[in-house]
């Protein structure tokens, strides 16, 4: 791997963490359990559509494994890994669709796998099926999440098209 990619992967990944670690100090949103921006998730969306699809697995892993680590909340590891690679599956399947006009809709489609991912989860762990009623009002807050962030990573993608032309292409996976 290239020296400037790995570095810039890096960057990333330390300020998704820093993002993560900001928005937990952040009071709640709604007084709904769980409900939340997301912040973080503009620095995946972002990476997915500038360094490609395998960076961008390298990057959330590790945001994933250190947020879990430095907030001390180990039990949301899980839920964490199963939003987290869902939103990322869905994402890489929509790259190939969307515009880059269109990158917002990733994002969107993304919170709604990632909301997905962690009720799973949730009813897993719990073995309480009735979890699964819990899940419109999280639908309902990953739209909102979601065309937040999306549109934040578009601004971001348009804004960082000169400095991402620097760095050597992804390796073709």
């Amino acid at each position: 791997m290239n020296t400037k990619r790995l570095t810039y992967m890096a960057l990333l990944t330390a300020v998704a963490l820093t993002i993560f670690m900001v928005e937990l100090q952040l009071p709640a949103l709604a007084p709904i359990p769980g409900v939340k921006l997301g912040l973080a998730n503009i620095i995946t969306v972002y990476a997915m559509f500038v360094l490609g699809p395998r960076d961008t697995a390298c990057i959330l892993l590790v945001r994933i494994l250190l947020g879990s680590i430095f907030s001390g909340q180990l039990m949301a590891l899980f839920y964490s890994l199963a939003g987290g690679l869902l939103c990322y599956l869905v994402m890489l399947i929509l790259r190939r669709i969307v515009s880059p006009k269109q990158i917002w809709l990733c994002s969107v489609f993304g919170a709604m796998a990632h909301n997905l991912g962690q009720i799973t989860v949730a009813i897993l762990i719990t073995g309480t099926p009735a979890l699964i009623c819990y899940l419109p009002v999280l639908m309902v807050s990953g739209i909102v999440a979601g065309i937040f962030t999306g549109l934040c990573a578009q601004f971001v993608v348009s804004r960082t098209s000169k400095l991402t032309q620097l760095l050597p292409p992804p390796k073709k996976s």
